[in-house]
């Protein structure tokens, strides 16, 4: 087959059957189905099932997980019974946190590798007293208990599903660090300011945004903004919006007419004035 005869460096990892899958740094290559133990940055090992090879990945690799070896089988029944511990730690945690009335949702649970400590995903409108909950997990199942509260966005990693691209969401695989997001990405790529196509699962505006900001800016830094009006030859112009695949820009004259122009024809433009609110940029791009 041809894919044995290319070097393969990644894979697409599942810790276990309800989590997305990760994509993961081979060290070489593994076969489908195989256990692999995996480092993480931080220096954290755990065991994950290699589900598919990964050919093309954009970003850095250097903060991905690493498979360092197939896993023995000791390490594969510890993995099992771990799952199973997860499994019975999130049950009692939705009943005791039922019993005690608390307005919390458990996403996950997690247990580490070296069972130092079992962890419990959850989100909550505010702070939570856990206090009386962590003594009855730590009773019943005689391990270390962290409560961990997370937002949105990490609940979305965690459970993972497609995105309007039809792939896995980028925060489930392999993005952990969110990049600070604007309305202004959005604007910059002259994108509809319509929040259904803006935003993620997680109410958020898209973390792809951010992946392709710089070369836009660049792109627009010596151009008016889409709304502006323009003085270009001896007449007057609105900037309408910027196709940037084509390099073309389109503009509306005082009379109405629209011109499509090759952008490197806007290099002399003269700025009369910028529209820069929300508004401006929907009423002149829708």
């Amino acid at each position: 087959m041809e894919e044995e005869n290319r070097e393969i460096y990644l894979a697409f990892g599942v810790l276990k059957p309800d989590r997305p899958d990760r994509i993961l740094k081979l060290t070489k290559p593994v076969s489908r189905g195989s256990f692999v133990l995996v480092e993480f940055p931080e220096g954290r090992k755990e065991v994950f099932i290699i589900k598919d090879y990964c050919y093309r990945f954009p970003f850095d690799l250097k903060d991905l997980p690493v498979v360092l070896r197939k896993a023995n089988p000791k390490e594969i029944s510890a993995f099992e019974k771990r799952r199973e511990l997860e499994a019975k730690g999130k049950e009692l945690c939705e009943t005791f946190a039922k019993e005690l009335a608390l307005e919390m949702n458990l996403v996950d649970v997690e247990c580490y590798f070296d069972k130092s400590k079992i962890i419990f995903y959850y989100t909550a409108e505010g702070r939570i007293d856990f206090r009386e909950l962590v003594k009855q997990l730590a009773r019943a199942l005689r391990m270390r208990i962290e409560m961990r509260q997370i937002g949105v966005r990490n609940e979305t990693a965690l459970i993972g599903g497609l995105g309007i691209c039809g792939k896995e969401f980028c925060c489930a695989q392999f993005l952990k660090n969110f990049a600070s997001l604007s309305i202004k990405m959005a604007k910059d790529q002259g994108l509809i300011l319509d929040p259904n196509k803006i935003s993620g699962p997680c109410g958020r505006l898209l973390c792809c945004l951010s992946y392709e900001e710089a070369l836009y800016q660049e792109f627009l830094s010596d151009l008016p903004r889409a709304g502006s009006k323009i003085s270009l030859s001896g007449r007057n112009f609105r900037v309408i919006k910027y196709n940037f695949f084509q390099a073309t820009a389109t503009l509306e004259s005082e009379e109405g007419g629209f011109y499509t122009v090759p952008i490197t024809e806007l290099k002399n433009y003269i700025i009369m004035e910028t529209d820069d609110s929300e508004e401006g940029v929907k009423e002149w791009q829708g």
